[in-house]
């Protein structure tokens, strides 16, 4: 039997609700504004964002986003990435996993490929 994943995104910004499970913040920087209480994030996933030249060169340009998830997707079969990559697929397997960004548009965002990533796996 295969289990279907639970893995949900959403703006760290929001306010937690109880359908998010593991509240993990997958952003390489911390969001500006925001205190940890208020975040109630169960992790902080660093190792799991993109590289910083990664992240400056897309800059969230949805005409470069198709490029910057081919990137992304490669950095993430590399070490510390696809070590943080198979912890976030763990906590999938038991459970609600919710991917939390401060980005505004999380359709373009890191977050979405991640998301694909461990819900096809």
């Amino acid at each position: 039997m295969v289990l279907s994943r639970q893995v949900r995104m959403r703006r760290v910004y929001d306010p937690p609700e109880e359908a998010d499970g593991s509240r993990v913040l997958v952003d390489r920087i911390w969001p500006r504004g925001l205190s940890k209480e208020a975040a109630a994030l169960d992790e902080w996933c660093k190792d799991v964002a993109p590289s910083t030249g990664l992240r400056k060169w897309y800059g969230h340009d949805p005409a470069r986003f198709e490029e910057f998830a081919r990137r992304y997707r490669t950095e993430l079969r590399d070490e510390p990435h696809e070590a943080a990559l198979q912890h976030l697929g763990e906590l999938s397997r038991h459970g609600t996993l919710t991917l939390l960004t401060a980005t505004r548009e999380r359709d373009i965002s890191a977050a979405a490929v991640l998301r694909e990533v461990l819900t096809q796996g």
